[in-house]
């Protein structure tokens, strides 16, 4: 465990540089150094988009995934290919409850009834430039019902449905065809853990 915690940070001023999609804080700040002196003051815009659920769906008697497969500009800074290879994923409303998003954007994005669902972890997407915490969650699904283009058209979404093997799923990791951080640790946590889960929903 850290030494440090909240109280030893000292936030000066916050500014809203920006608003629009997203939003744009820039903080100072000191904080206690290891050394036990206070840091002189610092500077930080911070990104903030709320904090979101991703859920990695399953159907245990095809031993298929739900996936999708959507365009996202940011991506061509690095990628020859901007179509991401994901698991469905949406943004925690205020007073919104995380199992109520995991339902919603499931049926949303992929046309799909959750069952058995089940958080795995969650981790911080990018602590040295957001705030947002990425909650993951494991779910059973009839992977039969599971095809077609999905979306929101006021939000532009054009998501298209992707059943997939264990095995294909496995050789999409291995080659780097799925290339972003939610889909890769949910489903490397569903390879490690996938006993356990089972045994998890087979009590339920």
């Amino acid at each position: 465990m850290s030494e440090f915690s909240n109280k030893d940070v000292t936030i000066i001023k916050k500014e809203n540089v920006f608003e629009g999609f997203f939003k744009m804080i820039k903080y100072s700040f000191t904080h206690k150094k290891y050394d036990g002196n206070q840091s002189d003051v610092v500077v930080r815009e911070v990104f903030e988009r709320g904090h979101a659920v991703a859920v990695l769906a399953y159907d245990r008697s095809l031993q298929e995934f739900v996936l999708i497969e959507q365009f996202r500009f940011p991506a061509m800074a690095t990628s020859n290919d901007p179509w991401m290879i994901e698991i469905v994923a949406g943004i925690i409303e205020e007073g919104e409850q995380e199992v109520e998003v995991c339902k919603r954007e499931a049926f949303e994005e992929a046309g799909v009834v959750l069952q058995n669902l089940t958080k795995a972890l969650s981790y911080l997407s990018s602590p040295g430039g957001t705030t947002e915490r990425l909650h993951i969650y494991m779910a059973q699904v009839d992977a039969s019902t599971a095809h077609g283009i999905h979306g929101l058209d006021y939000e532009s979404e054009d998501i298209k449905v992707l059943r997939v093997s264990e095995t294909q799923a496995r050789e999409w990791l291995k080659i780097g065809k799925i290339d972003n951080a939610a889909a890769i640790i949910a489903l490397q946590w569903f390879f490690m853990n996938k006993d356990e889960l089972f045994a998890r929903w087979d009590a339920e």
